[in-house]
């Protein structure tokens, strides 16, 4: 029995390319039990001219479909639904049970709640103005030796890093990458049992997080800044330890508190066990620790006994000035942990990452990596590898550095123009401007009231401890968004401040 040719239909918009289409149109026919092993399939001309494509394309598609045994070829008779084609379980389709459990209650809810604020808008990429954090640039990616190392890292060589599990390993390749071209430009010295691969900063904080505040026989304390980034706040929201705010300056986190936040945090002993810090690029007001603060916090770590945290964020993007050495790198006690990513420098959906901190660290974080998720993809990894070792990496960087350049002077100008305040810009680079909107502005209203408009900005309450939450702070990102769209957008924003300033008034 033939199947007729109107079975198939190809909907406007698909992914993917008309054979792939084609492909997926007859194995989902396969799978689900409507096309039946010996079913003849329509021929190649006749499949053609019903969908109105190629003859090509559809014979191309269905010798795809031949060498994974989905149909077979009978001589001049033609394809047929092969005898051996993958078929679906056939079971009877089951009610849906009763929720007779409250998950929430159960779980306490805890996890769902730390994210309950955030709000990120999947659908960023239509807006024309999308002032958002940590998205990328497709005009700026390298996709053509992206696509070269992904395709050699498929090779048959590399097949046993595609395929193999190496149970708590990581690819030597990439580890061998990461020690001579990524840290030593931020001044570390590591061998590869002080290195360990993450899925994303993301991962290797809350890593960080478990294995330093986990145990101990009392209630550990974590210092983070104030304001900081909201995700690494939720790690701590959730770890059961005590957090320990410090405002930031313009300099940073002050290694002996600042007034308004925890005086003397550093002062007396047992303060604080874990110090969370970005040094580079302060999250979000970008300030950079200058390098007498820098040793001002280690020589505070071993006088009171405390570990830090080091994320590495925005290393790579001073473009302003030289890079300031990695607090790790002037680390002579081994009580930094640095954590590293890959996924804000190259892409962010590849969430691969790093932790580099001291062998026994280590070895307690490759333990619980284990637990959890083994290890990132080895295709991944040996992906990057070569792309860092054929310097497709460094040009990356090198056009990222430049891009943003000019993206963060057309939107200082325009910031300056519309008499916006900047609270914190940085001296070295970044992707971001942190912004002070006038007191009385609450700025997750001024967020939704600009999304109306097609324009995406981020509002600055979720960076704040809870207890002393700013609410006219927003941070306007230009790392995803062309330099002609800029003062237009910011233009609109200014409009909308002085809106609602006007409406309070």
């Amino acid at each position: 029995m033939a199947i007729p040719v109107e079975a198939f239909f190809l909907a406007s918009g698909g992914a993917g390319t008309l054979q792939s289409r084609i492909r997926a149109m007859v194995t989902e026919g396969i799978l689900s039990g409507r096309f039946r092993p010996g079913q003849r399939m329509p021929s190649s001309r006749g499949l053609a001219a019903h969908l109105g494509i190629s003859r090509i394309t559809v014979t191309l598609a269905y010798g795809d479909l031949v060498s994974s045994d989905y149909l077979t070829a009978r001589g001049r008779s033609g394809y047929f639904v092969s005898d051996n084609a993958p078929r679906a379980p056939e079971f009877p389709s089951p009610a849906r049970p009763a929720e007779e459990v409250d998950y929430t209650a159960f779980s306490g809810g805890r996890f769902s709640a730390a994210m309950r604020a955030v709000e990120r808008p999947m659908d960023w990429e239509s807006y024309p103005w999308p002032f958002i954090y940590g998205q990328t640039d497709p005009s700026l990616f390298d996709h053509q030796n992206w696509r070269a190392c992904a395709l050699r890292a498929l090779g048959r060589r590399d097949f046993p890093t595609l395929t193999s599990d190496f149970y708590e390993r990581d690819d030597p390749a990439l580890i061998e990458q990461v020690l001579r071209v990524i840290l030593p430009r931020r001044g570390i010295a590591a061998g590869a049992e002080e290195v360990l691969l993450t899925m994303g900063a993301q991962n290797a904080l809350w890593i960080a997080a478990q294995v330093l505040l986990g145990q101990g026989g009392r209630r550990r304390r974590a210092v983070v800044e104030n304001p900081c980034y909201p995700g690494q706040r939720r790690i701590l929201d959730v770890s059961g330890a005590e957090i320990l705010p410090i405002d930031v300056d313009e300099a940073g986190l002050p290694p002996s508190g600042t007034p308004g936040s925890n005086p003397g945090a550093f002062g007396r002993p047992g303060r604080g066990d874990v110090v969370f810090v970005t040094p580079s690029h302060q999250c979000p007001t970008n300030a950079t620790m200058p390098l007498e603060r820098r040793l001002a916090l280690l020589a505070a770590a071993s006088r009171e006994d405390f570990v830090i945290v080091e994320d590495d964020y925005e290393f790579e993007m001073s473009f302003l000035k030289p890079v300031s050495p990695a607090l790790k790198s002037l680390d002579q006690a081994g009580r930094v942990i640095y954590a590293g990513s890959f996924s804000k420098s190259i892409f962010p959906g590849m969430r691969l990452g790093y932790l580099v901190g001291p062998p026994g660290f280590i070895a307690e974080a490759r333990a619980l990596r284990s637990m959890v998720l083994k290890h990132p993809p080895g295709h991944i990894q040996r992906t990057v590898a070569y792309f860092l070792a054929e310097g497709h990496y460094d040009a990356l960087i090198n056009r990222m550095r430049n891009a943003f350049r000019r993206r963060r002077q057309v939107m200082e100008e325009a910031i300056l123009e519309q008499g916006q305040r900047i609270a914190g810009q940085g001296g070295f680079g970044g992707s971001a401007f942190w912004m002070a909107a006038p007191e009385g502005v609450d700025t997750a209203v001024l967020a939704r009231n600009l999304r109306a408009e097609g324009v995406l900005i981020e509002p600055g309450r979720n960076f704040f401890d809870p207890g002393r939450a700013r609410m006219n702070f927003y941070r306007l990102a230009y790392s995803s968004i062309q330099p002609a769209r800029i003062p237009e957008g910011i233009f609109r924003i200014g409009r909308a401040i002085r809106a609602l300033e006007a409406r309070a008034g």
